[in-house]
């Protein structure tokens, strides 16, 4: 069983750049791939590696998007997870109810 401390939202962070770098080099080697088997004459493979490299595409777009959005959408350490509570929310229930014992 793995121990919680409790924090983890507040450390939890998302490796955009991370997987920015990796979507950019799926987008080169499946086109690359894409060009090399059109070129051998294997239109089945050069079909998937397009296919590939759409994805990956896709993904650097998404990826990009959610970077250009800012702190507010990747939080860094000073932004908390959620927004506070205010006095008047205090007591007040959303969503599930738990069992009263």
């Amino acid at each position: 069983m793995v121990h919680r401390a409790g924090n983890e939202p507040l450390q939890a962070r998302s490796p955009l750049r991370l997987r920015s770098g990796l979507a950019a080099f799926g987008v080169v080697c499946a086109a690359a791939g894409a060009v090399a088997f059109a070129m051998i004459d294997h239109p089945g493979w050069a079909l998937v590696c397009a296919i590939v490299a759409v994805v990956a595409a896709l993904d650097l777009v998404i990826v990009i998007w959610r970077i250009r959005q800012g702190p507010h959408y990747q939080p860094g350490r000073d932004v908390p997870p959620y927004e506070p509570a205010r006095s008047q929310d205090i007591g007040r229930t959303t969503g599930r109810h738990r069992k009263k014992r």
